[in-house]
């Protein structure tokens, strides 16, 4: 695994975004583990967050983007600070934008806000994590319509491997139906690899009672 992914599930638990225990999914699942960004909060956090998700776009995609997209609400942060990311480490200035979720009545009105679409522009979906799909199957019809815009790819910061709506993973499902790269900067099976009695900060993140558990979860909902 790379050094990046290493230092990347680290900060994850560092910033308590990727924790363990007894949670609820979007889709309702109930699991023992959860991501959540909306626990970064400071400056250097999104910093450096910034900085993992802009490595995983151009070891994954190259140059083939220009534009990046947030989905309101976690979205927002997560497209400026790989957006200001690409620019400081790799000199690439990407634009972005993002959506509202209510149309603007007033002024130039809509509900598209930063970086204006247009024809040739390949965009990126940027996510926290897909579960169902369902923000990305809302996103996608925002930026083609009526702009002539590509949708080149989505990044998310972990895939869970897990079935989306079927049978495949819901990264994999996204992938099929609009034909658009789709990848994590890490998967679960590279983080429980990573994570399984190792000591982070004094403390060991997943014992054997709590790897019992993902295994569980996993058979059940995991492909």
């Amino acid at each position: 695994m790379d050094q990046y992914k290493k230092e990347f599930i680290e900060f994850m638990v560092r910033s308590k975004v990727l924790t363990f225990g007894d949670f609820v999914t979007k889709s309702g699942r109930k699991t023992p583990f959860f991501i959540n960004t909306g626990n970064y909060s400071t400056g250097a956090q999104l910093e450096q967050l910034g900085r993992y998700y802009a490595q995983a776009l151009v070891e994954n995609l190259g140059e083939g983007f220009n534009v990046l997209f947030g989905p309101a609400y976690k979205g927002i942060p997560l497209a400026v600070t790989t957006s200001v990311a690409l620019n400081a480490c790799y000199s690439r200035n990407v634009s972005f934008c993002f959506n509202r979720k209510e149309a603007k009545d007033h002024g130039e009105g809509g509900v598209m806000v930063g970086h204006k679409l247009k024809a040739g522009d390949k965009v990126v979906i940027i996510e926290d994590v897909t579960t169902a799909g369902t923000s990305v199957r809302e996103s996608v019809p925002i930026l083609k319509n009526n702009t002539g815009a590509e949708v080149a790819g989505l990044v998310v910061s972990v895939d869970r491997m897990e079935r989306g709506t079927g049978a495949k993973s819901a990264l994999a499902e996204l992938r099929d139906e609009f034909g658009f790269a789709a990848f994590p900067i890490v998967n679960i099976d590279e983080i429980v690899g990573y994570l399984h009695n190792k000591d982070v900060d004094g403390a060991v993140v997943i014992t054997d009672e709590v790897m019992g558990r993902i295994r569980e979860y996993r058979k059940e909902y995991g492909c």
